[in-house]
């Protein structure tokens, strides 16, 4: 998303692009991944040292009522922490590791094609979607199945008493 376009949304909302507000902006958008509001923080004071925690706080609820970021929940695998993303990206899923917490994105025509079958068989128009979708990694897999196998073998003797 474009600086330019993000001023032209909230200029529109009669709200000014502070130059905090764009470091926020530009980390969320960015950053590659979901920062919470600590870790915006962090990242934030790195560029701007005077930046403090109310200004994120107030600047990402800012944010989020002017429609420019959605805060997420990610299948709460950080316990009960937001994340942020800018809102005006193409709509995906997000694939969660309910292990590592690692999070990835899907786009794709299945998500669209869900979409329709939703609207047509409701007559509900979707203004916004989400979707989550809770499991494990390839690597976590692998680790899971690992552990299984340690406790079934820890198991095997105590059966055989």
């Amino acid at each position: 998303m474009a600086a330019a376009g993000n001023q032209e949304v909230l200029r529109q909302r009669g709200v000014r692009l502070t130059r905090q507000r764009r470091i926020l902006l530009d980390l969320i958008d960015q950053s590659g991944q979901h920062l919470d509001a600590e870790s915006l923080y962090q990242l934030a004071k790195e560029k701007d040292p005077k930046l403090n925690r109310v200004t994120v706080y107030r600047t990402l609820k800012l944010l989020k009522q002017g429609g420019l970021v959605d805060e997420l929940d990610l299948m709460h695998y950080g316990g009960d922490q937001h994340y942020y993303e800018t809102r005006l990206k193409q709509e995906h899923a997000h694939i969660i590791c309910l292990r590592c917490g690692k999070v990835e994105e899907f786009f794709g025509e299945p998500l669209q094609k869900l979409r329709r079958q939703v609207e047509a068989h409701f007559g509900f128009e979707i203004i916004l979607a989400r979707t989550e979708i809770g499991g494990y990694c390839p690597h976590c897999q692998s680790l899971r199945a690992q552990e299984m196998a340690d406790a079934a073998g820890r198991a095997a003797p105590r059966l055989r008493r």
